[in-house]
């Protein structure tokens, strides 16, 4: 069950709370254990969701959890008010400094990232057409709530508070959080050092602005949900990371994290967090190991080289992934909604049999300039792994291949561009030729064609004069074969 407050000191939580009561499909009861202005008198109860209404604004309710019947997490329905214009958003409470608004000084609540990450999805999906959406950082109380809580706002102004289209939106996105659990699959166990209990495919967020452009992408786009996130002038109020470590490590363990994404130049705080046994990653390595599970990473990762330095992952990876879902489109529902899936922390069987190569370069080179896009995709649909060069856009010098290494169709995809490129094409046991008429300079000069001008029409199929004389392109031009050998074909192992 999925708990949500209302503020009746909260014009734009009465609204969306009017919204869900409106569209959801609630019975009302009656809690006379409890006072009205504390959750008590009518509450609204349906499969999924029960809605009580406080006359405290959130922030002030503390443990306000108890009033539940065990929730698995809770929304609080809430305003958003800033100078953003039009917004939807969403975000768990905290407070990394001192307690300003709510809750305990440098305390956490328990994050719901799985949930955050769903809700941010559907607000998306609901937003009226003025309205952005964000996910923000972690600000304000309560710290101390008894279960996995979020925020879920319209803002930004006393305008889009009492706009029934923004509500709805806003109550629609949390109606469509039945069933979505408060955390993503579970992944392999922490790190030494990096403490106890469940820890899942979740990441905090450290450094950006108020509103979370980079974390929102992550939440969105990736099968990694995002928990805690400080913002700059969030780390301003922890201090020094060092002395504050105690606060950082309660970010992961609300999080139920062992990653971090450092947006900006933080070296302290990076050393600080990998002190605490947690690892550092980047956006992209987030958006790259979608799909993947965490140990055929770390193997692919020591067996070629990081995702940083080039390493992608071929559908086979994300085939034997062990993560809820698959990678394509947005963040799917279909992930966040999946029941949660257990890591056994161990590279899964596809490794055992894959075979590392060096990879074609001649061949792959020429592909390369002859369709970048669709010599990428051969590679992505039959490697495992595979290196690249120039930010992921053109094929490294190694692979990592299940099987006996490059396969046929690979070889046959590669093919298949190349005689985009020449006039034929054979494919043998260890080599692929191709033949080509191609223009030559030096037959041009023999006919006494002067360079310049002249040379370009040759080569491109037309007939010059010189002197009188009628030179034809095909005076000019001979027959060559170019051969790109397979040595690695079948694979050999670099170990």
């Amino acid at each position: 069950m999925i708990g949500i407050v209302e503020s009746r000191a909260d014009d734009a939580s009465e609204r969306i709370c009017e919204q869900l009561r409106r569209i959801g499909e609630f019975e009302e009861r009656t809690d006379t254990d409890l006072p009205e202005a504390a959750g008590g008198g009518t509450v609204y109860r349906s499969e999924a969701f029960e809605l009580r209404s406080f006359d405290d604004l959130h922030l002030e309710l503390d443990d306000v959890a108890e009033t539940f019947d065990d929730p698995a997490f809770l929304v609080f329905a809430s305003r958003h008010a800033g100078d953003t214009g039009p917004l939807l958003s969403a975000h768990v409470t905290g407070n990394f400094g001192d307690a300003e608004y709510g809750g305990a000084n440098r305390s956490l609540a328990r994050a719901p990232p799985n949930a955050l990450a769903a809700v941010v999805d559907r607000l998306a999906v609901h937003a009226p057409e003025a309205y952005d959406v964000s996910l923000e950082c972690t600000h304000h109380g309560p710290t101390e709530v008894g279960a996995p809580s979020m925020f879920v706002e319209l803002g930004s102004g006393p305008d889009e508070w009492t706009d029934d289209a923004g509500a709805a939106a806003v109550a629609r996105a949390i109606l469509d959080l039945a069933e979505t659990p408060a955390d993503g699959p579970i992944i392999d166990a922490p790190a030494e050092g990096a403490g106890a209990g469940t820890h899942c495919r979740h990441v905090v967020g450290f450094g950006g602005g108020h509103y979370a452009p980079r974390f929102t992408r992550i939440a969105r786009e990736t099968d990694w949900a995002v928990g805690h996130v400080a913002a700059n002038w969030s780390l301003d109020e922890l201090g020094a990371p060092s002395a504050n470590a105690d606060v950082i490590q309660a970010a992961f363990e609300q999080s139920r994290a062992t990653h971090a994404v450092v947006e900006g130049n933080h070296p302290r705080l990076t050393t600080a967090i990998e002190d605490l046994g947690h690892r550092v990653v980047s956006e992209t390595w987030v958006q790259e190991t979608t799909g993947v599970s965490l140990p055929i990473v770390e193997e692919l990762e020591e067996r070629l080289c990081s995702v940083d330095d080039g390493l992608r992952f071929g559908a086979p990876a994300r085939e034997n992934g062990e993560t809820a879902g698959d990678a394509s489109g947005t963040a799917a529902d279909a992930r966040r909604t999946a029941p949660e899936a257990t890591s056994t922390g161990q590279p899964s069987n596809v490794l055992d049999d894959a075979k590392m190569v060096e990879l074609p370069s001649e061949l792959l080179e020429a592909a390369t300039n002859v369709d970048r896009e669709a010599t990428m995709t051969v590679l992505s649909e039959t490697a495992l792994a595979f290196e690249t060069t120039e930010g992921g856009t053109r094929p490294g010098d190694r692979g990592c291949f299940p099987g006996e290494g490059i396969s046929e169709s690979v070889v046959e995809g590669l093919a298949t561009i190349l005689r985009e490129r020449y006039d034929s094409l054979t494919v043998e046991a260890d080599r692929i030729v191709a033949e080509e008429t191609a223009f030559d300079p030096a037959l041009a000069s023999e006919a006494g064609v002067p360079e310049g001008p002249a040379f370009g029409k040759l080569s491109a199929g037309e007939t010059v004069e010189v002197d009188g004389q009628t030179v034809e392109p095909t005076d000019v031009h001979e027959q060559r074969e170019v051969a790109f050998e397979l040595s690695s074909r079948t694979g050999a192992d670099d170990e």
